[in-house]
């Protein structure tokens, strides 16, 4: 029987070798069909604005190489090189509370991935971002949300993993279950108070002012059953002139927010198709169904985790010595990954078909006409890429091919829909 060594490192190779193999086919189909895009987008987006959006999902993907290479170094400096066992005893000396000691090295290398990930995330956001036209993030800027995110989760999370590691070590045998209960009421708490704590330490959201795409919206939301705590605009152009739109919060938290970009990009039937679209997720229960299954998820996974804290092989096998309940949390969910990505289309698959099904209540409750005008003005201005690898798209694409998504409505709204 294979060690388990011997079984992660066939694993890593695996998913590694196949995110890459899927990188390069991606850049070679987007660079093959360059020039030209799709005939049934000609009209509607010119050859230099298909090339621009070619060229710019070429950079990104491209770029996606070196992340690749800088996570999988991560990943087997932490368990094969031994990284892990390392931290452990330097957080160790620290402080001689056994609850602590794990809190610190859970943070220690959440902290150490965050630092070799700032390189790489400033030529992304400086580099390619501002190369396309897409950022108008500043320097100061971007550190000073750094620093934020910083404080948030540290914030939230200290706690989180305190309570996490105490249950552990708490609740015998059940100590999964009891995790899981926690872990639900996090998530729950956080999506409640996302929207009025959080998200405006990031930006700024104002009340609609728009009185008539107010008046429009409110009829829809009115015919639709939808109830919310108001319509608001944010000003997403303050980092990249991206467009789009989302509702959030749970309960009577619950608010629908515009990016001031996307409304400086479509006209007012445009932007009541695309907000009907996002109530399509709200009315199909697909937000509610997603949390459902990550719940679920979480428990099978932490099920199996209590099997492996158990297992010598399990740390043996990652070149880590010390069996503590913090090392096998870390341990876990560094390595959980690797055995994931290759079913990752099986998500990809019900996200896009969550997609159609709101693009579907879109074209009852507004015109299918106006979300396809919309969607082809929002691939047009954020450079998106018409011609993805479909290979790639069946792994990474949480949305529909852009041909395919189009086809969908125009049978919806007949087949004149996109020339007009």
């Amino acid at each position: 029987m294979p060690s388990f060594h011997n079984v992660f490192l066939a694993a890593f190779i695996l998913a590694y070798g196949l995110k890459l193999w899927l990188a390069l086919r991606q850049m070679r189909h987007v660079y093959v069909h360059r020039d030209t895009p799709p005939a049934a987008f000609a009209d509607h987006i010119g050859a230099d604005e298909h090339r621009k959006a070619a060229d710019y999902t070429l950079a990104k993907t491209r770029f996606s190489i070196p992340h690749l290479a800088l996570e999988g170094a991560l990943l087997l400096l932490f368990t094969l090189g031994g990284g892990l066992q390392w931290l452990h005893d330097g957080v160790a000396g620290l402080v001689d509370s056994p609850l602590w000691q794990g809190a610190l090295l859970l943070v220690g290398l959440s902290v150490i991935s965050s630092l070799a990930e700032i390189p790489l995330a400033l030529y992304r956001q400086f580099g390619i971002e501002a190369r396309f036209g897409f950022n108008r993030q500043t320097l100061a800027g971007f550190f000073a949300d750094l620093a934020k995110q910083a404080a948030i989760g540290l914030a939230l999370g200290i706690p989180l993993l305190l309570l996490v590691l105490w249950l552990m070590a708490a609740m015998g045998e059940l100590w999964w279950l009891w995790v899981w209960l926690a872990w639900m009421a996090f998530n729950l708490l956080v999506l409640a108070v996302y929207p009025t704590f959080i998200a405006p330490l990031f930006n700024k959201f104002q009340p609609l002012e728009d009185d008539s795409l107010k008046a429009r919206i409110e009829a829809l939301l009115e015919r639709t059953g939808f109830k919310s705590s108001g319509v608001f605009v944010m000003d997403g152009s303050k980092r990249s002139s991206h467009g789009n739109a989302y509702f959030t919060g749970l309960g009577k938290s619950k608010r629908i927010v515009f990016f001031d970009t996307l409304l400086g990009q479509l006209d007012p039937d445009q932007t009541e198709a695309v907000l009907a679209h996002e109530l399509g997720h709200y009315k199909r229960r697909h937000v509610v169904k997603r949390i459902a299954l990550m719940f679920a998820l979480s428990l099978a996974l932490l099920f199996v985790l209590a099997q492996l804290k158990q297992a010598d092989w399990f740390y043996a096998g990652l070149n880590v010595s010390a069996q503590t309940d913090a090392t096998a949390l870390a341990l876990f969910f560094l390595v959980l990954p690797v055995f994931l990505f290759p079913i990752s289309p099986l998500m990809s698959l019900y996200s896009r078909k969550h997609e159609f099904e709101a693009d579907a209540f879109a074209a009852r409750h507004s015109r299918a006409s106006d979300l396809i005008a919309a969607l082809v003005a929002l691939y047009r201005d954020n450079a998106a890429t018409l011609t993805p690898d479909p290979v790639y798209s069946l792994f990474y694409d949480s949305h529909p091919k852009a041909s395919e998504r189009i086809a969908r409505l125009q049978s919806l709204a007949g087949p004149q829909a996109l020339r007009n």
